[in-house]
């Protein structure tokens, strides 16, 4: 019987200079591809995140006003290990995130902003494929980055921000969705795999409340894991994959 053809992964395009990524909480970038962020930013790439909570209501025995300070303080110290120093909070409610317009304006007008050719986020279908379910919160947000990078670009959609002197940015080139199940394209992760580990393990207390294993063993296990197995399909090297949305 003849091995099953496994369809092998594209090398994500290099000819941008910005990128922008919209997620739904901290941790959520170091979860999927903050290994490929360094490697970009080392390249001279910019990179600027924008998170829609501030992750409050995610470790159970932590209220959360202290909680959200707290995974704030975290999530710049996660960014700035790959190299990323602006990270700006939209403040909707961790958990019960809504699609809908209010956020949909939101991420258009940090598109409006910041300009990306490259947009970054979070798988948007409701499982992680199989019968892993996502979280509301996932499928929100990138369902509504993806539609933003739409709306950024036509002024009659939400004028209100030409107003505030956010002139419609049409020139986000692809969407790019880490964690998917269907990924078409990757990036070679070793150069900025290690970082990765050390920008996860700014997470302190996240990963403290998830996971009773020691940190660093946990982490390098899960990212490393992944990395290889993605290498499968791109050549053989760790790598980072991405669902690439073109526009």
């Amino acid at each position: 019987m003849t091995e099953p053809t496994i369809t092998q992964l594209q090398p994500m395009p290099d000819d941008w200079q910005r990128a922008l990524a919209v997620v739904a909480h901290p941790d959520d970038l170091e979860y999927g591809c903050s290994a490929a962020i360094a490697t970009w930013t080392d390249a001279g790439r910019e990179v600027a995140y924008v998170l829609a909570t501030r992750g409050e209501a995610g470790i159970d025995t932590l209220e959360p006003a202290s909680c959200g300070a707290l995974r704030e303080r975290e999530q710049r110290a996660s960014a700035a290990v790959v190299g990323v120093s602006v990270v700006e909070f939209l403040d909707h409610k961790d958990g019960v995130i809504e699609y809908g317009i209010a956020l949909r304006r939101d991420i258009a007008a940090a598109i409006r902003r910041h300009r990306p050719e490259l947009l970054i986020t979070l798988n948007h279908r409701d499982t992680w494929g199989g019968v892993a379910w996502n979280t509301p919160d996932h499928v929100a947000v990138g369902r509504a980055t993806l539609d933003a990078a739409g709306d950024a670009g036509n002024r009659w959609i939400f004028p209100e921000l030409v107003e505030q002197g956010l002139e419609p940015w049409n020139g986000v080139r692809w969407v790019a969705v880490a964690g998917s199940s269907s990924p078409t394209h990757a990036v070679d992760a070793t150069p900025g795999l290690e970082r990765g580990v050390r920008s996860l393990l700014e997470h302190h207390a996240y990963i403290k409340a998830l996971t009773d294993e020691d940190p660093e063993t946990y982490v390098r296990g899960f990212l490393t894991g992944f990395a290889e197995e993605t290498g499968k399909r791109f050549g053989g090297r760790p790598a980072v994959a991405f669902e690439l949305f073109g526009r």
